[in-house]
């Protein structure tokens, strides 16, 4: 590789607002855009995810570049997905400027990241990014279904959402974020940010979430009927899962035959579950009709 995430061309906060003032750009809600203005920042968040030589990187909302300019010098390639067209258009001639021997490296896509369904080649097997707080969860899952590529995810997003990602059963804020994501991967948090990185600086920290994908846990189920258990279990998070589930399996009596087929407590609650144990239910309920649930 050309630099260390220590010696590439970085974006500061003189430069980002100059750069943004230079395009007519301010930060806008709808689209959940706080840009990196700290170095030491983007530099750990390089250093977390992991990244070697050999990875294709997807990085999610781009932005002005900061992350960008740390990727570059690290990784075969970045796959850049913006949704603001002023950025896409921008963020190649940014890197021409302050990294011109890396500009090879860059894709850019101008897009959004929910609508993607394919990704030209060569294939990411990394997604690193600074996440908009309002779509980072359903970004993430998102990615890691359509992308089977992607082994290891190291993404920013908003604290409160970093630790429902990573809470396991029976935290008080596990839920559908937690197993949802557990089917992919294996995921722990990776540390927290402060919110004077960012311009404008938003009201809340944010944290680091990495993942490491692994094999769903092993079902007769297709995803999108484990996902239907899992949803149904928390719609209610306090009712029981023999009455949370009640809807789902079409009677509470239904519900309690197939937890007990699946070894499941009928007066447990969903907080207390594994993925595996929801695949569990999942099969059972196949096993118990023809026509499946969910």
């Amino acid at each position: 590789m050309t630099d260390s995430p220590d010696e590439a061309a970085l974006l500061g906060p003189a430069e980002i607002r100059e750069l943004a003032a230079r395009l007519g750009i301010r930060p806008t809600k709808q689209w959940g855009q706080n840009f990196v203005i700290d170095k030491g920042t983007v530099r750990r968040i390089v250093r977390a995810a992991d990244v070697t030589p050999d990875d294709i990187v997807l990085e999610v909302g781009p932005g002005l570049g900061s992350l960008t300019l740390a990727l570059l010098p690290q990784v075969r390639q970045v796959t850049a997905v913006e949704i603001d067209p002023a950025l896409a258009d921008q963020l190649p001639r940014t890197v021409r400027t302050l990294a011109p021997e890396l500009a090879d490296r860059l894709a850019v896509r101008h897009t959004d990241a929910l609508r993607v369904t394919d990704l030209p080649d060569p294939q990411p097997t990394a997604l690193v990014a600074n996440l908009p707080y309002n779509v980072a969860v359903p970004v993430v899952l998102h990615l890691l279904a359509t992308i089977p590529t992607i082994e290891k995810v190291l993404v920013m997003v908003q604290l409160e959402v970093a630790e429902r990602l990573a809470a396991g059963p029976r935290s008080k804020v596990y839920g559908v974020p937690s197993v949802k994501a557990a089917w992919y991967a294996e995921v722990s948090g990776a540390g927290r940010i402060g919110r004077n990185v960012f311009w404008p600086a938003p009201n809340v920290d944010s944290g680091l979430v990495r993942m490491v994908r692994r094999d769903p846990p092993a079902t007769t189920a297709t995803r999108e009927q484990v996902f239907a258990v899992i949803d149904a279990a928390f719609a209610q998070r306090r009712k029981t899962l023999r009455a949370a589930l009640a809807g789902w399996a079409g009677s509470a009596a239904a519900a309690e035959e197939i937890l007990r087929a699946a070894d499941v407590d009928p007066q447990a609650r969903g907080e207390v579950l594994t993925v595996t144990d929801f695949a569990r239910i999942a099969d059972a309920a196949l096993a118990r009709s023809d026509e499946p649930i969910g």
